[in-house]
């Protein structure tokens, strides 16, 4: 049996210092992992999870601004990428791009807001680092050089393991997959033409430039 068309070519991701590629197979995030985030968006302290398509990640140093938004948000969080047996063998920086406008409108309906979050180039993702993942550190975003989220891995309710754990309760987590776990306090709105600078202690940094409209 033949394919109708040929398939969509599978994302990857660069690994520090190695020449091989991290093949992503699925994009599952956490939300609200972080106290004073979840206080910001006037929600509970209470993880919760949703998906990505694996083509949501963008790397390089142009972003498109989405469509059908005017109140994009950006979000820095830690990326654990999972190798055999569902462990993690190396991390990165992400952000997660949030089109916050369509999100609270599906959120006022009680409906799923797929389309406030897993848009074409929404996860744009650094280098990843093989190795464990760090426990605590700074992890922190600013646009335009102006300083917006700033905040330590340790404050995350769910660390790595404990992500694992839960995750593994509803999903046969596989080779391939990236978990983003979560940002801290300070989400804001970006721009097209806006630089933003996502760093995490130990991990290679992330910066691009949004462009269109």
């Amino acid at each position: 049996m033949t394919d109708l068309f040929a398939p969509r070519p599978t994302p990857r991701l660069a690994l520090d210092g190695d020449s091989r590629s991290f093949p992503v197979n699925r994009i599952f995030c956490i939300g609200r992992n972080y106290a004073d985030h979840a206080a910001e968006m006037g929600a509970a302290a209470e993880p919760i999870f949703f998906m990505k398509p694996a083509h949501s990640v963008i790397t390089g140093a142009a972003v498109p601004y989405p469509p059908q938004t005017a109140d994009l948000h950006h979000e820095v969080e830690m990326v654990l990428a999972l190798g055999p047996g569902a462990e993690i063998i190396a991390s990165g920086t992400g952000v997660d791009l949030t089109r916050r406008d369509l999100q609270a409108q599906m959120k006022e309906k009680r409906a799923p807001w797929e389309i406030g979050k897993a848009f074409t180039a929404s996860a744009p993702v650094g280098p990843l680092r093989l190795g464990p993942p760090p426990k605590t550190g700074a992890i922190t975003l600013s646009v335009n050089g102006e300083s917006r989220q700033s905040g330590d891995l340790k404050q995350m309710i769910l660390p790595p393991a404990e992500l694992i754990d839960a995750l593994s309760r509803y999903f046969d987590l596989a080779e391939g997959d990236l978990i983003f776990s979560g940002t801290p306090a300070g989400v804001a709105a970006v721009s097209p033409g806006d630089t933003v600078e996502a760093g995490i202690a130990g991990l290679p940094s992330l910066t691009f430039t949004l462009t269109g409209a």
